[in-house]
């Protein structure tokens, strides 16, 4: 789990990056698709990034943003397979891991996809942009970041839950007994003793022979 929690850490990061230079990102799409003659149609997959990168984008800044995508998509994509590995799953693990396989597929169709509050990447473009062209593609990696997010700290939970149920089955299953038998032996010594002593009284009160007092002489001097 910690493996997991770190390298999500370290996509976040280059994320952040991204993120940053979403205006150039944004930028390269545009004259990727003016050399590929594919003005109409929005950026709705991750293929189609990909696409424009290997056979349509000739400078290199456009082409290592584009390629910086694709690389950050790549990475989430290995993530979900290490997910899988690390938690038996339940049905809201499996639930937003099978959500984030979906949005990382490389042809599913993003058009409709929005990333909503508190991510502002819909926000940064035009109103035609957002609407037609580009939210969908600048919307999937915060979306299947959050889920990814959401996927450990259920995880968590569900570790701690299991873990304080068996704690309280250990604490079950020990039986109050075996902490009395000290006080039960100390009980029993003392129960011994006090018998001891009411024998030793009785023995000397059956035995004990009453003293003789000796005979009355009147006074004066007596020969011994």
């Amino acid at each position: 789990m910690n493996e997991v929690v770190e390298t999500l850490r370290k996509i976040e990061e280059k994320y952040k990056l991204f993120q940053q230079q979403q205006f150039t990102f944004i930028r390269a799409l545009e004259r990727s698709r003016e050399e590929a003659h594919d003005l109409i149609r929005p950026v709705s997959s991750i293929v189609q990034v990909q696409c424009y990168k290997d056979h349509h984008c000739y400078n290199s800044t456009d082409r290592r943003i584009l390629n910086m995508f694709i690389s950050i998509c790549n990475d989430l994509r290995c993530l979900c397979h290490r997910m899988e590995t690390v938690h038996p799953g339940d049905s809201v693990t499996n639930g937003l891991l099978e959500k984030c396989k979906v949005l990382l597929n490389d042809s599913n169709d993003l058009s409709a996809l929005r990333a909503t509050y508190p991510h502002g990447v819909v926000n940064y473009l035009s109103l035609e942009e957002a609407r037609h062209r580009y939210g969908g593609v600048v919307s999937v990696l915060p979306i299947v970041i959050d889920s990814m997010r959401e996927w450990i700290t259920h995880s968590k939970r569900h570790v701690l839950y299991i873990v304080s149920r068996q704690c309280a089955t250990c604490k079950k299953e020990i039986p109050p007994s075996q902490t009395a038998p000290a006080a039960q032996t100390s009980n029993s010594n003392k129960n011994t003793v006090q018998l001891q002593e009411k024998d030793f009284q009785k023995f000397l009160a059956a035995n004990q022979r009453p003293q003789q007092k000796a005979p009355w002489r009147p006074p004066g001097k007596h020969p011994y």
